[in-house]
């Protein structure tokens, strides 16, 4: 049976301690190299050797202060902390590979687009057009604080916020520079056409930008723009901008249903089904055999903290865990509030949830779905996962580095290329292109159009349409 190659983007940060949490404890665990170019180099090399279209960089701004109402136990277990730049690690990575594409976690809601947009052409240059960008709003009061505010716009207004800074970035990127600006004619001593470079000029609610873009167009010229909001103003906002969405719901029937949400709203925008690749997060334990691999979760297990990854989601879900009994029902904890939705993703349908049965779900450090088995178990499960929850490709979460990648390279992709669910070989191009084999830019479908320089257009301000 004929398949179409699944996505797999290896899922990790520029931290200690990212999803799985804990296990910087293990013997063979290098992620406290975190801070050496050779840890990324390394990694590099060895994801593309298993030919994984990406390196999907997480990040964060501010602290999980919520358990305990301190940031103790993040300290202590490393909790996303101390965490460092992801974009600075990019260009190292580029330098020792040739195919492998980077999405960087970037949050939007305190930067300025003019300097963001030169970033990311930046590494878009440097990378030769294999960068990604992961577009997040925040979620963390602490970020807003360290950032002189007393605490975050409301969920829906950052969103209205995103949608005009994506505006004025899509100025920039596409609008400022023609394709033929950039001429390198010694000869006439015309390295940039001024006829062909314009000012962006916007005047909107939260951004006034007046001037050039300071990079010249780069091989994509707007990054491949990765989105995880889950909620229905997130889903609309990534409708409209999104080319991959980032799942992390461990069921396959609610990830089903909601991929059908996001791409009914795919529609809605004027765009295509397929314009949007869904992407969900899976942590596999492999072994050679299922035995093996049993065995080896129950190693990994030892060194995971559950208390580590409670205080990761207290953050995360606004509930100070550490006040509960592993005998308190959580959904009796709260009614009536937005909290209760939260603990109903947690319990699954579960009515007499408790601490208990959250922390044991945490064993491995960590919610996302875990898989655990030889090769053919593993793909097989992230099979179902395609047919059964009509997800493109995942992130591939860590857990023992670079071990966890390793035996998935060595053991796992073999499988899934016997299976057509694997490419034997890269193709050339860009990122944009290797993930949807249309080109580097993005289609004419996309919003980004209506920003996109031509020649009789009279300025770079068409009528914004926000959702």
């Amino acid at each position: 049976m004929s398949r179409t190659p699944i996505i797999l983007n290896a899922f990790n940060m520029n931290s200690v301690g990212h999803i799985n949490h804990g296990l910087w404890t293990h013997p063979r665990d290098q992620s406290s190299h975190y801070h050496t170019l050779e840890y990324w180099t390394d990694l590099a090399r060895e994801l593309e050797r298993g030919l994984f279209d990406g390196l999907f960089i997480a990040d964060i701004v501010g602290v999980y202060d919520t358990y305990g109402q301190s940031a103790e136990v993040t300290l202590r277990e490393s909790v996303q902390l101390p965490i460092n730049d992801p974009t600075l690690v990019v260009p190292a990575m580029a330098a020792v590979t040739q195919y492998l594409g980077f999405g960087v976690t970037v949050n939007l809601s305190y930067e300025q687009p003019y300097l963001l947009a030169r970033r990311f052409s930046t590494l878009d240059h440097l990378t030769r057009g294999r960068v990604g960008w992961n577009i997040v709003t925040g979620y963390l009061d602490s970020a807003a604080r360290a950032m002189g505010q007393p605490q975050q716009l409301a969920h829906d207004e950052r969103y209205d916020r995103a949608d005009e800074f994506l505006d004025v970035l899509y100025q920039l990127w596409e609008g400022s520079w023609a394709d033929d600006a950039v001429r390198r004619d010694r000869t006439q001593r015309i390295f940039a056409d001024p006829r062909r470079v314009r000012p962006v000029q916007h005047h909107g609610r939260y951004f006034d930008v007046e001037g050039y873009h300071l990079a010249e167009p780069s091989p994509q010229r707007t990054p491949v723009l990765f989105q995880a909001g889950s909620s229905g103003r997130g889903l609309r906002f990534a409708a409209r901008h999104a080319e991959c969405v980032f799942m992390a719901i461990q069921d396959k029937a609610a990830t089903a249903a909601l991929v059908r949400q996001l791409r009914e709203e795919v529609v809605r925008a004027g765009r295509q089904p397929g314009d949007v690749k869904v992407l969900v997060g899976i942590t596999p334990v492999v072994g050679r055999t299922p035995r093996d691999a049993e065995e080896k979760y129950r190693e990994y297990c030892r060194h995971a903290s559950p208390e580590a990854a409670l205080a990761h989601l207290a953050a995360t879900a606004g509930i100070d865990f550490s006040a509960y009994q592993r005998d308190t029902p959580l959904l009796a904890q709260h009614k009536s509030n937005g909290i209760e939705n939260s603990i109903r993703r947690l319990a699954g349908g579960r009515e007499h949830y408790t601490l208990g049965n959250l922390l044991d779900e945490l064993a491995l450090g960590g919610r996302y779905a875990t898989v655990v088995g030889d090769a053919g178990q593993i793909a097989g499960e992230l099979q179902s996962w395609v047919d059964e929850a009509g997800v493109d490709g995942f992130n591939i979460a860590r857990t023992v580095v670079p071990e966890s990648f390793t035996d998935f390279i060595d053991l796992v992709v073999p499988e899934l290329q016997s299976r057509g669910l694997h490419k034997r070989a890269y193709e050339g191009g860009t990122l944009r292109h290797k993930l949807f084999g249309q080109g580097d830019r993005l289609p004419a479908r996309h919003p980004v159009d209506g920003w996109r320089f031509r020649a009789a257009a009279p300025s770079l301000q068409p009528e914004a349409v926000h959702p």
